[in-house]
């Protein structure tokens, strides 16, 4: 029974989440860390390490213990994900806690801080450790923003060490120096230059930050340093000794700076309803965004071409400890892990997928594929080649909850706030009118006419508009027709002309625009024609005409046999017994 559950686990997790590869430094080994994470959440933290996959026997030898399915899993390949997962950000809180400064004689950094000296002051730092809710972006090779939510927290760590004065002494003279206090005086979170955060000292700083109206900006973490040391000097005159006792104090500012994207979402909805009552709804949003649910309880869902994996930020793997006799490296206790969206190959999808919403429109920016932006050891179903962002969605569904329309972010938590449609965002669905018929033929080929109409008005339908990049608004209409293997659009009086030169059944179907761009818009329609020579006189004329010329070879062997039996056979042998 075991086995067999262990088997549907593993296969259910190859089909729902989407799975290859892994990478560089050796995660924690699960059941290690208590991080706030289930030993199964904690698998799935680590693409980019490496996935050299060990069998259960060997894990049980080598460890003494088992692992789940989901350890098993993730020991060979990269787990990746529907929508952003919290174990990233819930990793991130808590092990940050295991991150711990050095003494006044050492400065533990992370080896890419940039690392300032003052004169008392060295080797201090403040470094930017993770800001969430957040998610890398992979949208091309040289563009990866950092998205992060508009309420959030971002959590650094200061350190520094202390440079005390040799003491001297010379004759009668003596001074000696010593370090009364030191500390982190200050932090601060600055926006483009404004603080908007600012609380008491800390190693480890957490600041909550709140920004609105804005898009791309620059968040610096400040860390003002204090340090204030003792300077003792005594003058041995024989008979007392003078005492000159003086402070040396010393501030030092320390900065690390990130750029990100503001990530609010604003989404726009447009309605429509086919003549059948089903319901259209289509979304867009100018950012990378997750998907929506169409009803209450989320049983039917649309997403877009995203999707999400996490990894550590590999610059925090190891930790230097510099003092004033040299550094040296440690293996880091504190790892922060991000959520990365990159478009797969999977595309937008709907659920459930059978019987659920029908895509039915999508549109955005096209973009090379940024499988070069992942680096080393990811191995996911990222698209290879160029892709559609798919800021807008449109489907077609049974029903539509507009109360109850919740539009997902690829930021964990960040929900788009729908605006309330207007009356541009309702869209008329007609039905169509198509029509053909043979309107001229001859032996070799026949001339179509099919026409195109409104089937409530009879207006017209012309064609031709061209596609869109966002095909929301605009007065051409980018529909088209086919029929006998060619695609046709209609004129402003909505008619068509076609030559067929193959005998047949000709059928055309009327493919209309999507109705985001229509209105009033229209569903699809199909009409026949049948066309063969033998429809017309002339036809069965030529048919007659040919199939003589076709026997009368065999007429003429038939006479000129009878000619030479009558000259070379007996007298009478055409002739009738009596």
């Amino acid at each position: 029974m075991e086995r067999r559950e262990l088997s549907i686990i593993v296969a259910a997790l190859c089909v729902t989440s989407v799975v290859t590869g892994i990478v560089t430094a050796t995660p924690p080994r699960p059941g290690t860390e208590d991080n706030g994470l289930t030993e199964n959440e904690s698998a799935t933290l680590w693409s980019r390490d490496s996935d050299d996959y060990i069998s259960q026997e060997a894990y049980q030898e080598r460890y003494g213990e088992s692992r789940t399915a989901m350890q098993q899993l993730a020991n060979g390949t990269d787990i990746t994900f529907k929508r952003p997962p919290a174990t990233a950000a819930t990793w991130t809180r808590n092990d940050f806690e295991d991150l711990n400064a050095g003494g006044s004689d050492t400065s533990v950094h992370p080896p890419h801080a940039s690392l300032e000296d003052g004169i008392y002051i060295e080797d201090a730092h403040a470094t930017i450790f993770a800001v969430q809710p957040s998610t890398r972006g992979h949208l091309e090779s040289g563009e990866t923003p950092l998205y992060i939510a508009p309420n959030g927290t971002m959590r650094g760590f200061v350190d520094y060490r202390v440079r005390v004065p040799n003491g001297s002494s010379s004759g009668n003279r003596t001074v000696e120096w010593s370090l009364t206090s030191h500390e982190v005086d200050e932090v601060r979170l600055i926006n483009d230059g404004s603080t908007i955060v600012e609380q008491e000292g800390s190693h480890t700083p957490a600041l909550e930050y709140q920004i609105e109206d804005d898009w791309s900006t620059t968040l610096t973490l400040e860390a003002e340093i204090d340090v204030r040391l003792k300077k003792t000097v005594r003058i041995d005159r024989g008979d007392g000794t003078d005492v000159d006792v003086t402070y040396q104090t010393e501030s030092l500012n320390v900065t690390d700076s990130i750029d990100v994207e503001i990530y609010d979402l604003t989404a726009y909805p447009y309605y429509a309803e086919y003549p059948n009552g089903d319901a259209g709804v289509a979304i867009f949003q100018s950012r990378p965004w997750q998907g929506y649910t169409l009803t209450e309880n989320g049983s039917a869902r649309v997403r877009g071409v995203w999707r999400f994996y996490t990894a550590r930020n590999t610059n925090w793997d190891t930790l230097v400890q510099s003092s004033r006799t040299g550094s040296t490296s440690v293996e880091s206790d504190a790892i922060p892990v991000y959520v990365h969206a990159y478009p797969s190959r999977i595309g937008p999808r709907a659920e459930p997928v059978r019987d659920g919403p029908e895509i039915i429109d999508t549109w955005g920016t096209d973009r090379p594929s940024p499988v070069g932006t992942l680096g080393e050891n990811i191995n996911i179903e990222i698209v290879n080649q160029s892709y559609t962002t798919t800021y807008g969605l449109a489907v077609r569904a049974e029903t539509v909850d507009r109360e109850d329309l919740h539009v997902a972010g690829i930021v964990r938590g960040v929900n788009a706030s729908i605006v309330a449609p207007d009356a541009g965002s309702e869209r008329q669905l007609r039905r169509s009118n198509l029509s053909v018929k043979v309107i001229q033929q001859n032996q070799s080929q026949a001339t179509l006419r099919i026409e195109l109409r409104d089937n409530q008005t009879g207006t017209p339908i012309g064609l031709g508009g061209g596609g869109r990049r966002y095909p929301i608004g605009g007065g051409a209409r980018n529909g088209y027709i086919t029929i006998a293997d060619q695609r046709v659009e209609t004129n402003a009086s909505g008619v068509a002309i076609v030559t067929v030169e193959q005998p047949g059944i000709y059928t055309a179907r009327y493919h209309p625009g999507s109705w985001l761009g229509h209105n009033p818009a229209y569903v699809s329609d199909t009409a026949t024609a049948r066309w063969h020579p033998l429809g017309t006189i002339e036809g069965w004329f030529a048919l007659f005409v040919e199939v003589g010329w076709q026997l009368l070879p065999f007429f003429v062997m038939f006479y000129a046999g009878k000619r030479l039996l009558r000259m070379l056979g007996p007298e009478d042998i055409f002739q009738n017994n009596p």
